[in-house]
């Protein structure tokens, strides 16, 4: 079956970086364009950021320009996303997915990993 597995969240303070990865199994990662998202108890699922399958085209949410970073290591198997100078408002479940279409970045997604966890204290 497929899985999209994320990790490296963890507890961190104001101001502090953070880096966390996606991998896959059951899929080739580096045919699939990859997004991340995040959601905080009783909000919505936020879009984050976007990555094409060879990682030459990134999209990045307004909110987060200038702060994360998404990238890709297809030898690796695994797709990063950089978070820097964190706020409490960052703390959320961060979720990565993955599909083959292209199309806006924030929509059609066939594949979801279970999250890994970041919080931010100030």
């Amino acid at each position: 079956q497929v899985r999209l597995v994320e990790s490296g969240g963890g507890s961190v303070q104001t101001g502090d970086s953070l880096r966390v990865s996606c991998a896959a199994s059951g899929v080739t990662l580096s045919t699939h364009n990859v997004g991340w998202f995040r959601q905080a108890p009783g909000k919505a699922r936020e879009y984050l950021a976007y990555i094409s399958q060879s990682g030459a085209y990134t999209n990045l949410a307004d909110s987060v320009k200038g702060r994360f970073i998404i990238s890709r290591d297809n030898a690796k198997r695994l797709v990063y996303l950089q978070m820097n100078n964190l706020t409490p408002e960052d703390s959320a479940v961060y979720l990565c997915a993955a599909r083959e279409g292209r199309g806006e970045p924030q929509y059609g997604y066939d594949y979801w990993g279970r999250g890994t966890q970041v919080t931010v204290s100030s």
